[in-house]
């Protein structure tokens, strides 16, 4: 329950912490001197959602109940989650993706008030100076972008900034992490964007990025400063540049308390589609050939973590390095090529040089394809039956988001394979019928894996994370998928009681974390019942 105790009248009310709106009792009015200032009913939880229901249903389009929600979040937060949390299901689209990717594409038009905080490569010597601003110190997580590389949209500098807030709001609706440890922050290092500079409403720097050289001397700054303001505090890097992103991680993951969703996170939850996928053909991962359309940071996160999951299967990591291939926009990435970076090359094969992935494919043999290529119909009728030509249930994973950026549709890699292929997306297909059987298409959202992850961290307090405590949250959320919704085609769980399912998922990171060794608290008796008495329920 939120203190009432501080000062009240019009401050209480324009105060979205402290602030009920109508749930004011009439001795709480007399006591805040809130009489007078609002109207007469006092109203329980439930039936202001229900009033904020209707303002959703009369908004006309998804971006509009986006910039609604947002308002009530800073005018009354705890209804804001009670909204959220309600039916995450319904909501997680419209706070996150997709319709975050409206939300930053206008965020010049849109933006009405601040939220969380605004620093700039300016403040280069000053970022703990300016970290104190902040009013409270308890902070156990930031998320942190530079609008580098948001969703399939690019670098849109400060308009990523609705991604940082969105992400922490889904620790909240999808995973109950208290809300007030919680501080999105967006960096503005420039943008190389220049219709952006250019627009007289846009809020960032008008500036280039600076030299990796001169962004780690800012990154390392910063994160001296989150970890002296914050002590404690769990960095989540979100929406990097892709070698921004590889090359941050690796910097600080052994120095501090870091994560980075875009790679590990759907690299996780990637995985937890491969174990169910898996599970259904009752075959091992390390058996698997797989390949990536896609090189940058995300496809590169996601096979490091399913190389090291082969490696806990019994694999060297070279055999298990071999077992995977990757294809970018120049073509196969075979051992010739003179352009691929470090973390490309463990992945380049002897194998004959290609620009067309269906001739890749026909090459390498996979029987599992996964898309993080951003490229709306890279998967071919060709290329999908390639892989099918190789095992009896293909794996079809087009990972790109929004929907527009998809490598195929569900539609596509059920006919193509005859109703066969284990599919996923990275958004959320309608089910397909296909030879008088209903298919419900899997939906690989990161959403499934990051909340959880963070309230697993936010109980144990590690020092540090490592991708093996993301695998252990993989293997718990595959867990959760029953054999009828292996039938129906799901390779996740339901969404329809996510909070229990992330809860399970956090449970099983927080025994892995235990079992190691590497938490600074002590382990409970029961782990389950630990973890729900931290969790956050909205109530007046």
């Amino acid at each position: 329950m939120h203190d009432t105790t501080k000062p009240g009248g019009i401050s209480l009310l324009t105060d979205p912490i402290r602030n009920r709106g109508t749930g004011f009792t009439q001795d709480e009015r007399a006591r805040f001197g809130l009489e007078g200032l609002l109207p007469t009913a006092v109203e329980d939880l439930p039936t202001q959602v229900e009033r904020v229901m209707g303002h959703l249903a009369a908004k006309p389009t998804d971006l509009e109940q986006y910039i609604y929600l947002q308002d009530l979040c800073d005018r009354n937060e705890t209804l804001f989650y009670a909204v959220l949390m309600s039916d995450p299901a319904r909501f997680v689209p419209i706070v996150y993706d997709p319709t975050i990717a409206d939300a930053c594409l206008t965020y010049g038009q849109i933006y009405r008030r601040p939220q969380g905080m605004y620093l700039n490569k300016e403040m280069k010597g000053r970022l703990a100076e300016v970290l104190r601003h902040w009013p409270t110190r308890d902070i156990r997580f930031i998320c942190v972008s530079s609008g580098g590389r948001i969703l399939g949209l690019g670098d849109i500098g400060q308009n990523g900034a609705p991604i940082p807030i969105g992400k922490l709001q889904l620790y909240t609706a999808c995973a109950a992490v208290p809300p007030d440890g919680l501080l999105p922050i967006h960096f503005d290092i420039g943008t190389t964007n220049a219709t952006l500079r250019a627009d007289p409403l846009y809020t960032g720097l008008r500036d280039e990025p600076p030299s990796d050289d001169d962004l780690d001397a800012l990154v390392d700054e910063f994160m001296e400063a989150a970890n002296e303001v914050f002590p404690g505090v769990c960095v989540h890097f979100e929406d990097w540049k892709g070698t921004d992103a590889i090359r941050l991680l690796a910097r600080y993951k052994d120095k501090y308390l870091v994560l980075n969703d875009d790679i590990q996170g759907t690299a996780s939850v990637t995985i937890a589609g491969l174990i169910t996928a898996l599970q259904i053909k009752n075959e091992k991962l390390a058996d698997q050939k797989i390949m990536f359309a896609g090189a940058g940071s995300a496809g590169i996160g996601i096979a490091n973590m399913i190389v090291e999951a082969m490696q806990d299967e019994g694999l060297s990591e070279d055999d298990a390095r071999s077992r995977i291939a990757m294809f970018d926009v120049k073509g196969l990435l075979d051992s010739k090529r003179g352009d691929l970076s470090p973390s490309q090359k463990v992945y380049a094969k002897d194998l004959p040089a290609t620009k067309d992935l269906a001739e890749a494919v026909k090459s390498f043999k996979p029987t599992t394809l996964i898309g993080v290529s951003t490229t709306q119909g890279l998967f071919t009728e060709d290329v999908v039956k390639g892989v099918a030509a190789n095992t009896d249930r293909p794996i079809i994973f087009p990972l790109s988001n929004p929907t527009n950026k998809a490598e195929c549709t569900p539609d596509q890699a059920y006919s193509w394979t005859g109703g066969k292929a284990l599919f996923a997306a990275g958004v959320q297909f309608p089910d397909v019928t296909y030879d008088g059987k209903t298919y419900h298409p899997g939906q690989a959202n990161n959403f499934y894996i990051f909340p959880a992850f963070g309230l697993a961290i936010f109980a144990t307090r590690p020092e540090r994370i490592d991708d093996k405590m993301w695998i252990a949250a993989a293997r718990g959320s595959a867990d959760q998928v029953d054999q009828a919704a292996r039938d129906k085609g799901m390779l996740f769980p339901p969404q329809s009681n996510i909070l229990e399912t992330e809860v399970t998922t956090a449970v099983r990171t927080a025994e892995h974390i235990f079992d190691r060794g590497l938490a600074t608290v002590d382990r409970p008796d029961d782990i389950r019942a630990w973890l729900k008495g931290m969790t956050y329920t909205p109530s007046y």
